[in-house]
């Protein structure tokens, strides 16, 4: 009997000397049964602010030209690279328009090659087989007869007649030519027209919503897809304009995502140049890590510092103490005699990736265990040994 009480007493002296180790820093990789004493540190004043999961790069696709949807690639959530054909719409009128305009152009560019060979013409040869008949009789009389008896007489001159038959060719050359131009572009607006039946992937992304379907009669500015770019994730979040004196463009700012409690570290991509003149907030979107859960849509939440209050010492305490009872964290604290008694507390921010602040529920120069199993050693629970729930 006497045996047995003395046993009960000495056990939670053999737990923490046996167990638990000596206390290691803070900032190293903590050991299961590990024991660090708290600290305490200069922390200020952080506010967490509701975000939304965004990707880096999300375009909204809308149609250019009315029409019926032929083919869509794919559903939601099937990648594409930058450059693949996602829509198609019915372009049956616009073809036929095309075969018109091509055979318009080709038209065009045989009158103005017909226009130069003209021209060419004029200028070596004259007009003298321009009238002919037969053997050319009628004009070689023209040439041999009129033309010379009218310069003697001064009602006409030769050389001046040659040389406006030369301009009025040459003018026939520059309609030819403007014509030419007319019909290509009237080909170039078709063939752009019939591009725009047409939606590209702009980069390599994702489909992430539909708003038609293979067989909808569309308008042009009507909604087709939204696609992303989803391997680079930001939070977005609308930061009130007296927090904006305390965030930077490359700072670090944690974050804890709605999957799983994640908890992470956020880089400042992006300020907004002006705030929001209805509720005052500045828009700042964050750069999550590469490996971060989740995906687009999803909430999280932004600890933002705020310089305005004061800074405060509170305890800091490794991340792998808390434990989790329902929605309430505790840490094991050692008592007297050492035993490791679970104590509740209420946490604070981030203080970097390892390491959390502690509101109300232990001090510094306690000691606690750094890494315990969730569900508490065998036994620390239990009355005979000492544990106890505070």
């Amino acid at each position: 009997m006497i045996r047995n009480k003395l046993l009960r007493r000495a056990l939670p002296v053999l737990i923490a000397g046996f167990l638990l180790p000596a206390a290691p820093m803070l900032g190293q990789a903590q050991t299961p049964g590990a024991v660090v004493t708290v600290e305490s540190g200069a922390i200020g004043a952080t506010t967490t602010l509701g975000g939304t999961v965004v990707p880096f790069k999300e375009v909204s696709l809308a149609t250019q030209m009315p029409g019926r949807i032929e083919m869509i690639a794919g559903v939601e959530g099937d990648w594409f690279e930058g450059g693949a054909l996602l829509v198609a719409l019915n372009n049956d009128d616009l073809v036929a328009k095309r075969r018109s305009a091509a055979a318009g152009l080709a038209k065009a560019q045989a009158g103005w090659r017909n226009a130069r060979v003209q021209y060419t013409r004029q200028v070596y040869s004259g007009s003298q087989f321009s009238e002919t008949m037969g053997m050319g009789v009628p004009k070689m009389l023209d040439e041999v007869f009129t033309k010379p008896m009218s310069g003697m007489m001064g009602t006409t001159n030769p050389e001046l007649t040659r040389r406006a038959q030369i301009f009025a060719h040459g003018i026939g050359i520059d309609q030819a030519r403007f014509g030419l131009l007319q019909a290509q572009a009237g080909l170039d607006e078709l063939d752009a027209k019939l591009r725009d039946t047409q939606t590209i992937a702009p980069f390599d992304g994702v489909i992430i919503r539909k708003h038609a379907e293979v067989g909808d009669t569309m308008m042009p500015g009507m909604p087709l897809l939204q696609f992303a770019d989803t391997r680079h994730l930001q939070i977005k979040v609308d930061v009130p304009a007296r927090l904006m004196p305390g965030i930077k463009k490359g700072m670090v700012i944690p974050a804890r995502l709605d999957v799983g409690d994640a908890r992470v570290d956020t880089r400042v991509a992006q300020v907004y140049p002006m705030a929001d003149p209805q509720r005052h907030t500045v828009t700042v979107k964050l750069d999550l890590p590469t490996d971060a859960p989740g995906g687009p849509g999803m909430y999280a939440e932004v600890m933002v510092p705020d310089i305005t209050s004061p800074v405060k010492n509170l305890p800091i305490i490794p991340k792998s103490a808390v434990l989790w009872r329902g929605s309430l964290p505790a840490v094991y604290v050692l008592g007297a005699q050492a035993e490791p008694v679970l104590r509740m507390v209420r946490l604070g921010g981030l203080v970097d990736n390892q390491t959390i602040s502690v509101l109300s529920g232990i001090k510094s120069g306690e000691r606690i265990v750094a890494q315990p199993p969730q569900g508490g050693p065998s036994g620390w629970n239990a009355p005979q040994y000492g544990g106890s729930v505070r």
